[in-house]
């Protein structure tokens, strides 16, 4: 049915119900889904068995006992809605199909689905016993190892890097990347205090440069190995992680009937973060075409947007919040516990953090108080 206005989408009728279908209980879903968990009924589709703080991904990596605090069951997160652990496959404008084969009908539908990035910053399971698991196996490969590489120099690589040194200060690290500029786009002071803390950590950066061909082990494998690079050059490590590759999660808006997808895999949205054409339908995150870097940290604040505007128009009224990216970046980018380098925006523009800032707002615990608060749970 066509709405009055021209829209595709539920109808009148269906719209009066408060069903709010979320497809993806990452960072901005299970934002979005607990915002407006009191005033709708809100499900939320994920086929994990728990959150996943990505974020502290890589310090589980190189600290397994620490790695449990990256895992939030599902469960704690609504005090109404429902989680339906399941994989959406298509999407209409009244709802979503689930790979089950069963339908849930909607009033509004939020695609949240994110984006899939090489382990260990984001886990290859849905399982979170599995991950937990897969950790522990790379942990033990990683620490009988004397030299590691890392492909890519962006802020997970960077980072990957900082959180090895923290435990094994003697491992020899290094970082290659094709680009010959470290994080391109930040301000020279942010790269030349990068710069300076990789040094005094012992990093090696082969900027400018990457492999000709993958080492013979998977990563996360230990298995010695020589490989060429680009500059003609050559590089022997015992373990290797690739730290590159975003991958949209957008596979089941495939048919088209809500939106077409970029080449990219995203949708666009209006400043609304309304999925362009329907007044009823959002999107936030990485699954997104805001021309902004794809963090969990905007997909919070595309959260706050959109949940405003879905409970505007529960209550009959007209959504006004609308979102607009920074025309700087910003980052917070730790080189383990205590080091690291942060630019934030200010009144004057763009700032340099030092390390002791960005450790002590994200860097000694990497959020994982903020997302206890989000779930409801004590965390020792």
């Amino acid at each position: 049915m066509e709405s009055g206005n021209g829209e595709s989408g539920a109808g009148q009728g269906e719209r009066a119900n408060r069903t709010v279908v979320v497809i993806g209980g990452g960072y901005g879903g299970a934002a979005v889904a607990k915002a407006l968990d009191e005033e709708t009924d809100v499900v939320l589709v994920d086929p994990k068995d728990a959150f996943v703080h990505a974020a502290g991904s890589l310090r589980a990596l190189v600290r397994p006992d620490w790695a449990g605090n990256i895992f939030f069951s599902y469960d704690t997160l609504l005090r109404r809605g429902r989680v339906r652990r399941e994989r959406a496959v298509s999407v209409d404008p009244g709802g979503v199909t689930l790979s089950s084969g069963e339908r849930i009908a909607a009033a509004y539908l939020v695609l949240a689905t994110g984006s899939d990035y090489p382990f260990p910053a984001k886990m290859d399971t849905d399982v979170a016993g599995e991950a937990l698991e897969r950790i522990r196996e790379a942990h033990a490969e990683l620490a009988a190892a004397g030299r590691v590489l890392i492909a890519g120099a962006g802020p997970v690589g960077l980072e990957l890097a900082g959180e090895i040194k923290a435990v094994w200060p003697d491992k020899h690290v290094i970082v290659t990347d094709p680009e010959a500029q470290l994080v391109p786009g930040f301000l020279p002071e942010f790269r030349e205090e990068l710069h300076r803390q990789l040094d005094a950590l012992g990093v090696e950066l082969r900027l400018g440069t990457a492999l000709t061909e993958q080492p013979p082990a998977g990563p996360g494998r230990t298995k010695p190995f020589t490989v060429p690079t680009t500059d003609g050059g050559e590089i022997s490590a015992d373990i290797w992680f690739r730290c590159y590759g975003v991958r949209t999660n957008s596979d089941y808006l495939a048919d088209g009937r809500v939106a077409v997808r970029t080449p990219q895999g995203r949708v666009a949205v209006t400043e609304t973060l309304n999925v362009e054409g329907h007044d009823h339908i959002y999107a936030l995150g990485d699954i997104t075409d805001v021309a902004e870097a794809k963090m969990a940290g905007y997909a919070m604040k595309h959260a706050e947007v959109v949940a405003e505007n879905v409970l505007a128009q529960v209550r009959g009224e007209r959504p006004t919040a609308t979102y607009r990216p920074s025309p700087v970046p910003s980052a917070l980018l730790p080189l383990g516990p205590e080091g690291g380098v942060g630019q934030v925006p200010t009144p004057d523009g763009p700032a340099v953090l030092p390390a002791a800032a960005v450790s002590e707002y994200k860097g000694a615990d990497l959020f994982t108080g903020r997302f206890a608060d989000l779930f409801g749970v004590t965390r020792g």
